[in-house]
């Protein structure tokens, strides 16, 4: 790929249907995705598919330099005021550029086609891992991803600032991250190849019956994926900064077990132990990064049913009648929690009734609700939905 061309690939179908956006190399340090990408995209034409598919290469510097980010990390940075900030500027840097660039993009596609809308982003980790789904928290996330045979991982808004897909996600769009594998290993392109396949199949852009590999690239990603279609949500997360002198012991790879009090790594202030008892997540092997390890653990099926009961009556209405508890912005989806307040109330209550993501003020904790801005009327007639 040419360090210039921001997209890889876009396709318009002869035949009207949804409009498919993949993300590959946000991280520079990940052209797994790209590579991927390229190889499943490069055949197709235009009678092969039906609505658009749009590859679009992310950090495309970052990518040159084989490196995660120049700097600053392009996925962190995906807020309202630092993309209202940054579209204003005139002279921007690196990252800056890039997310202008991107950001002018996605409001392009956004306006040049009716939907449904469907964004993927493409990454890999710096340890050994088996594939995995991470998803911002919404009904039409948890439904669409169930179709892919790997694990899906809950609640990453509620830890990482900025991400792309959060961005995407909170204008109610259905979005999702695939990690293929570890940076370096062939397997982990080759998991992105039958991730892509599927994905085109799932979103209804291709006919299962066109597509002959169908079953080897479902069983492929079941194998890797060992859990068939489990949730696991994020309980912790060690963050860190380059005066920590963080370092990961060797031989953690995501989703091994841990327990509560284990070794987990080192920093300046001496060894950092495992403050639960669950699975590493992500450990970090590699020099740029902010997130040291995440320890996630297995959702209840019951508490997913209950969660998707109590937000399809808007059950979280009833919040408001608490003290301490008003609307921030309700069309948004925004509770407004005085501190003193949201010290007492139970972070799973919250979890249930779909708020995850938040944001802290002097005095007052902010509440995001994916569920009130999630566009579902636009996937009610999908096949996956239900």
């Amino acid at each position: 790929m040419a360090a210039n061309n921001r997209i890889i690939k876009h396709i318009t179908g002869l035949k009207p249907g949804p409009t498919v956006v993949f993300f590959g190399g946000i991280h520079g340090n990940e052209p797994s995705g790209v590579y991927a990408l390229e190889k499943v995209l490069e055949p197709l034409t235009r009678k092969d598919i039906s609505g658009n598919i749009y590859a679009i290469a992310g950090n495309l510097q970052a990518l040159e330099k084989k490196q995660r980010f120049v700097k600053e990390d392009l996925n962190r940075i995906w807020t309202p005021p630092r993309i209202d900030s940054i579209t204003d500027q005139t002279e921007l840097h690196y990252e800056h550029r890039e997310l202008h660039d991107l950001h002018e993009l996605l409001q392009s596609i956004l306006q040049d086609h009716q939907g449904p809308f469907y964004f993927f982003d493409l990454h890999t980790t710096s340890s050994k891992t088996l594939p995995f789904i991470t998803i911002n928290d919404a009904i039409i996330n948890r439904s669409f991803s169930k179709q892919f045979p790997v694990p899906i991982v809950l609640g990453i808004e509620e830890y990482l600032e900025g991400a792309l897909l959060s961005y995407i996600n909170q204008m109610g769009y259905v979005s999702l991250g695939f990690e293929s594998g570890q940076h370096d290993d062939i397997q982990a392109v080759r998991n992105h190849i039958a991730f892509i396949h599927l994905a085109l199949v799932f979103t209804g852009l291709r006919d299962r019956a066109d597509l002959k590999k169908f079953e080897l690239y479902f069983e492929q990603l079941k194998s890797e994926g060992e859990f068939d279609t489990c949730f696991f949500e994020i309980i912790d997360l060690h963050r860190i900064t380059e005066k920590d002198q963080f370092k990961m012991y060797n031989g953690f790879d995501s989703f091994q077990n841990i327990r509560k009090g284990e070794k987990i790594a080192v920093h300046k202030d001496g060894v950092l132990k495992s403050r639960y008892n669950g699975k590493i997540f992500m450990p970090l092997y590699q020099q740029k990064g902010s997130e040291g390890f995440f320890v996630i653990r297995s959702i209840n099926r019951v508490f997913l049913k209950l969660s998707v009961w109590l937000r399809q009556i808007q059950a979280d209405g009833l919040l408001k009648f608490l003290p301490g508890i008003v609307w921030h912005d309700k069309k948004k989806g925004i509770l407004k929690v005085d501190l003193k307040v949201a010290k007492f109330m139970a972070k799973p209550i919250f979890h249930l009734l779909g708020y995850r993501n938040k944001h802290i003020t002097e005095t007052n904790l902010l509440l995001y609700n994916r569920e009130r801005v999630a566009k579902t009327h636009m996937y009610k007639k999908e096949k996956w939905y239900r």
